[in-house]
């Protein structure tokens, strides 16, 4: 009798191990059952502010002179540029650039026979930064009038930027991860299956490109400041379990 039951005891035991093991199996496999989707965010959006730079030069001989000249210059521009209704707070010039030229000579037989001092290149650069836009956009089509005074002066195109980048980074974020639910709940309902717990976020790329361009899309994230028109996208790459 005493065998019998000890028999009994141990089959028991034998098979709630079994149904133990069993469920901890379902279940460990349950939970390893995800669904992983990639939720995308894009905005268009108008840069708020404008960043335009310009150089002027003069040459010469005489390194006294030529500076003098072009401080000259310097005070013609900043003058031009309060007519033009930008404020000394929003423009910076640089310090003055100061580069010897020379020339190199040839005899007969094509070889260098010496080089000899060519004068001096004096390069100063002007930078305007302004949240009026369309104020310097303006200036950077007519500044050629400086020609007029004597002045050789090289317009550059523009940049444009957004001030409230953070912003809309935080606000794409919260729309590609409604995106991805949304992809991740569409999946889960064609596979009869539930959606649980968020496992894992990871954000994709930043891109900045500008709106309608054909621009190609960079792996470390593209930043257009060529267009004041622009358009900000986002990825986030989600896993979410089943059940």
């Amino acid at each position: 009798m005493k065998n019998q039951t000890g028999s009994i005891i141990i089959g028991v035991v034998v098979l709630l191990a079994a149904i133990l093991l069993g469920n901890a199996y379902k279940y460990k496999f349950i939970g390893s059952e995800t669904i992983v989707v990639t939720g995308m965010a894009e905005k268009d959006f108008t840069s708020d502010q404008i960043v335009w730079k310009g150089s002027f030069t003069r040459t010469g001989f005489d390194l006294k002179q030529a500076y003098a000249l072009i401080k000259e210059d310097e005070t013609a521009i900043r003058s031009y540029l309060r007519t033009k209704g930008l404020p000394d707070s929003n423009m910076v010039f640089s310090a003055i650039d100061v580069r010897k030229d020379f020339q190199t000579e040839f005899d007969a037989t094509g070889r260098t026979s010496r080089t000899v001092f060519n004068g001096y290149t004096l390069t100063g650069e002007i930078k305007a930064d302004s949240k009026d836009i369309a104020g310097v956009e303006k200036i950077s089509r007519e500044v050629t009038e400086l020609l007029q005074k004597g002045i050789e002066f090289n317009s550059q195109k523009p940049a444009y930027y957004y001030s409230k980048l953070n912003e809309l980074k935080i606000d794409l974020l919260l729309k590609a991860a409604e995106d991805a639910k949304l992809r991740a709940e569409t999946i889960a309902k064609g596979s009869a299956a539930g959606l649980s717990n968020l496992k894992k976020a990871t954000m994709g790329v930043f891109q900045i490109t500008g709106k309608n361009d054909n621009e190609d899309f960079s792996y470390g994230g593209s930043f257009n400041t060529s267009s004041k028109q622009k358009t900000a996208s986002i990825t986030l790459k989600v896993e979410y379990q089943v059940n």
